[in-house]
């Protein structure tokens, strides 16, 4: 084929054997590249995988604490337990997650649980008939007049507050009056009929 003294050839323009090839190369180089990929994740995996093991194989060591309450809460326990032992159930340290269910409808329950979970009362009172949880009872140090202690407070006040649950603070300046305290409890528990 001649047209204005340049000569074309159809087969230089497009040969078969490269339209052949061409989709190949395609396909085999994705092939690759996905190759490459999976090989690099499951490299990664087996390492996390590798670091997780030996993070279950350090054994740490502990010791056993000689008290289970400091001295304050020890004296507060005993005064509790004087004043409404009786009529009452009482419990030291305990967990919110033990008393408060973050399973409610509508809602993220291990973002529910986040909010109380590593959070406790120093006492709780309950019916001795069910255990029911009737009365929260936190004993106030100097470390509750801390920033991060402050807002750790205002949460759990909220939370036992949008759940029904009384609390009662408690200052700790000085050794527990058991008339004073049995007074306190009486205004802060629930009407359940029982007289202290």
């Amino acid at each position: 084929m001649r047209q204005s003294g340049t000569v074309y050839n159809a087969s230089i323009l497009s040969p078969p054997h490269l339209l052949l090839v061409s989709p190949m190369v395609y396909i085999l180089t994705a092939v690759a590249i996905i190759a490459i990929i999976g090989i690099a994740l499951l490299i990664d995996f087996f390492d996390k995988n590798d670091i997780r093991s030996k993070e279950e194989k350090i054994r740490y060591q502990y010791t056993r604490k000689r008290f289970f309450l400091t001295r304050a809460e020890h004296e507060y326990y005993d005064a509790i337990v004087a004043a409404v032992g009786a009529q009452y159930h009482v419990f030291a340290q305990v967990h919110l997650s033990s008393i408060l269910d973050n399973k409610v409808a509508g809602q993220n329950w291990q973002a529910a649980h986040s909010q109380v979970n590593r959070k406790s009362v120093d006492f709780l009172l309950c019916d001795k008939a069910y255990i029911s949880p009737l009365l929260a009872i936190e004993l106030d140090d100097k470390s509750h007049e801390r920033l991060d202690r402050r807002e750790r407070d205002e949460t759990v006040e909220r939370i036992l507050r949008d759940t029904g649950l009384p609390l009662l603070r408690i200052k700790n300046r000085h050794a527990p009056n058991i008339v004073e305290l049995t007074q306190k409890i009486r205004e802060h528990l629930p009407d359940t009929g029982t007289t202290i």
